[in-house]
């Protein structure tokens, strides 16, 4: 049994034809860039996502997610499939990992049937008015007005005292607040009484006429931090919130005290104890908890958390509790999450198709997701995961290999086969890595520290009092576990230090109109070099003004609603995509039109230009390996990795800036991961501190310096395990870190100055 793909012309693929055993661990490989999520998602899920949904009936299709029919001439032998990938589950503070499991409804199930006293189980829900706590109205949190970061005590109303713009001298607000006279506007903030104070800032809204000709006549009056605590409220999404925001903190309920729920709730007990508790407290703990519980009306419902938990714990996420957000957790958390899931179903001959599960994951966790990936196909279910892991290769049934290259130079099969004849193909890059033919060398020198950043008594989250001094001038890496602290540690780094650099893996843009030139700053300078060529002017030669399309705006493509099918982006039929007006398009620069060279790769591109400036900034986006993009992708289709690639190549000539970077090995080839260790490198010789969170033992490896947090993830984390090179810390026994780092490791390096 297989599943036959013929003509697969997604993104970059080449027309690819292949055939895929079915019920086996198939892991998709290649260098960033190659195609592969083009054919794993947007292709093979993505048909299958279709051949389901138009086997209902139309009705129903209406409520499902849209899914665009991919460019495929036919897939024979698929199945219903799931697509477990590393978006959020939710960015609503009211979604927990108890919610979004289903744990907690089912915990809520239990205290209603066997708690004392008796409540429903809908009154033991944060997000209903019926059992949330009126204060927090159930996220556990309330917002404060920050006095100080608000007011000038120094200066009086009639000198702008109030920082926030919306009550600048002259503005609307600032009239109303005169024409209250409650307030003398020529005193000083600071010899305001208690009273006026409260009035100025937490007044509710009265209204009143003035009855003297004026700018304000009819008028309602509102405290200013009411003012900010209603609008914070308004989710019609209004520019000021972010302004607010600034004046704002978050602290735990004043009448929960983080609980989220009111008084009736808190009240029920099982065995002494209140569903909150059951809810802080971390998952293996909760397991055991349950079984203690002796009721005869709990046992179905403690059989069913049961399996859900055991799933999770397996999954190496037992350090979180029921209570924990969902928009706290990695992309890797919430993957395993969403992985556990599936563990507990009796489903077979489905297909999962999974994005780099190994994500955040430490090397000693990866062996225990593979068993968990082998469970699963062993239903037996099709697992195809798009993975850079070597472990996971050698435990794949299947391997296939896209490229050779990336982008325009990727999109074909390089190599397909069991682990054993991919490392006999030659033609195999991966398999030149798996047989040790390649290899990331480790550097034969040790950097020294110019200086320290030094963190005391650090207690955020689940940190321990940590004392860390933490080096600069040098590369280092911030390893552990999952859930030891690493986050924390950053985030109370930044809070110390806010003019740190944070290099993530968010979007760098969220329009189809911007593109990578524009974001490294030379699409200017190109369409000068343009226009001065030929003799215009360069507005000329922007699609986002005089230049564009009449007719798509300057997209390239206009968007078609189909109702209960996802919208589709058809080309533009007069400009072709070229996203330009006939105008533009008339005028040519070494033969090549402006839509011309904004479809040539980076790496075309460079010789092409004669500005210096031009050919450095596109040298730094090929430097970051991602020469294969097109100078006019959109930024909105580039992935995680390729954003925070596109981020650093913006620094890369920047000097004595401290910069800190989430795994920025994600999504990377052990051959991509070669070439990002150089550019750090270059970024820490040329004056700079470079600060990363890593699993990925090549890149451990290769610091000058390691933090090494741990024991385990949680509670049982938090402590800081071993401090020192790699060499050192591949010594200390009880360093996981270590004892894997000590298979990697050749003979102790140098330290230099």
């Amino acid at each position: 049994m297989h599943i036959h793909i013929t003509g697969a012309r997604e993104n970059n693929l080449k027309n690819l034809s292949l055939s895929l055993p079915r019920n086996q661990l198939i892991v998709f490989t290649g260098v960033s860039g190659s195609g592969k999520s083009s054919l794993a998602f947007d292709t093979i899920f993505a048909e299958a996502q279709n051949e389901f949904v138009e086997s209902l009936s139309s009705f129903a299709r209406k409520y499902l997610e849209k899914s665009r029919r991919p460019d495929v001439d036919q897939i024979v032998g698929l199945s219903p499939a799931l697509l477990i990938n590393q978006r959020p589950l939710g960015r609503s503070p009211r979604s927990t990992v108890g919610t979004v499991t289903e744990l907690y409804t089912l915990l809520r199930l239990l205290f209603s049937r066997v708690g004392t006293p008796r409540l429903s189980a809908g009154e033991f829900s944060f997000n209903t008015p019926s059992g949330s706590c009126p204060r927090c109205k159930g996220l556990g949190n309330e917002l404060t007005v920050d006095v100080d970061a608000l007011i000038d005590w120094d200066l009086t109303l009639a000198d702008g005292a109030i920082r926030h713009r919306s009550t600048k001298v002259g503005s609307r607000y600032w009239n109303i607040i005169a024409a209250t006279k409650y307030f003398d506007m020529h005193k000083p903030l600071r010899d305001f009484t208690q009273e006026e104070l409260d009035l100025l800032l937490y007044s509710p809204p009265i209204v009143y006429k003035n009855e003297e000709p004026g700018f304000v006549q009819r008028f309602s009056y509102e405290g200013i931090a009411s003012r900010l605590f209603r609008r914070q409220a308004d989710d019609r999404g209004l520019d000021i919130r972010e302004e607010d925001a600034m004046y704002l903190t978050s602290s735990v309920c004043s009448v929960c005290h983080g609980a989220r729920l009111n008084a009736n709730a808190l009240a029920v007990r099982i065995a002494g104890h209140s569903i909150v508790e059951y809810s802080t407290i971390p998952l293996s703990k909760l397991a055991d908890q349950l079984h203690t519980i002796e009721d005869p009306a709990a046992v179905p419902i403690i059989a069913a958390m049961t399996r859900s938990l055991t799933a999770l714990l397996e999954l190496g996420v037992d350090y979180l509790s029921l209570n924990r957000s969902v928009d706290t957790l990695s992309g890797g958390e919430a993957q395993r999450i969403k992985l556990a899931r599936q563990l507990g179903s009796s489903l077979t001959e489905l297909i999962y198709v999974l994005d780099e599960p190994t994500a955040g994951l430490h090397a000693r966790e990866v062996e225990h997701l593979v068993d968990i990936l082998i469970q699963i196909r062993s239903k037996p279910n099709t697992v195809i995961v798009v993975e850079h892991d070597e472990v996971v290769y050698r435990n794949a049934d299947y391997l296939v290999e896209l490229g050779p290259g990336a982008g325009k130079s990727g999109g074909t099969i390089v190599a397909q086969g069991t682990p054993e004849e991919i490392i006999k193909n030659r033609e195999s890059i991966t398999g030149a890595y798996l047989s040790g033919k390649l290899a990331i060398p480790v550097k034969a020198q040790r950097r020294q520290a110019r200086g320290h950043i030094v963190l005391r008594h650090v207690k955020r989250n689940n940190l321990k009092n940590l004392d860390v001094d933490i080096p600069t001038g040098i590369l280092v890496c911030l390893s552990g576990v999952s859930g030891s602290g690493k986050s924390s540690l950053v985030d109370e780094l930044v809070r110390l230090h806010p003019e740190i650099i944070i290099v993530d893996q968010s979007p760098v843009g969220k329009s189809s109109r911007s593109i990578p030139v524009t974001y490294v700053g030379v699409f200017d300078l190109i369409r000068q070099e343009f226009a001065q060529a030929v003799g215009q002017d360069p507005s000329l030669f922007t699609f986002n003004g005089s230049g564009a399309c009449p007719t798509c705006h300057g997209l390239g493509f206009e968007e078609v609603d189909m109702h209960f099918l996802e919208d589709i982006r058809l080309i533009c039929e007069d400009c072709k995509g070229q996203r330009y007006n006939p105008k533009a398009l008339a005028y040519r620069y070494q033969n090549r039109t402006i839509a011309e060279i904004l479809d040539m790769t980076v790496t075309e591109a460079i010789p092409f230009f004669s500005n210096p400036k031009i050919k450095a900034q596109l040298g730094a986006l090929d430097e970051v390996g991602l020469g294969y993009l097109q100078m006019g992708q959109p930024l909105d289709t580039l992935s995680g990795g390729e954003s925070q690639r596109v981020k650093l190549c913006s620094y890369l000539t920047k000097r004595g800036n401290f910069y800190v970077l989430d795994e920025p090995t994600r999504g990377l080839h052990a051959a991509d991961v070669q070439r990002l260790l150089g550019m750090l490198d270059r970024l820490v010789a040329t004056g700079n501190s470079v600060l990363i969170v890593e699993h990925n033992l090549d890149m451990i490896r290769n610091a000058d310096w390691l933090i090494d947090l741990g024991p385990e993830g949680g509670e049982l984390g938090g402590e800081v395990v071993a401090v020192g090179t790699p060499e050192h810390i591949a010594q200390v026994p009880t360093s996981y870190t270590g004892r894997y780092l000590k298979e990697k490791l050749p003979a102790a390096a140098h330290q230099v100055g």
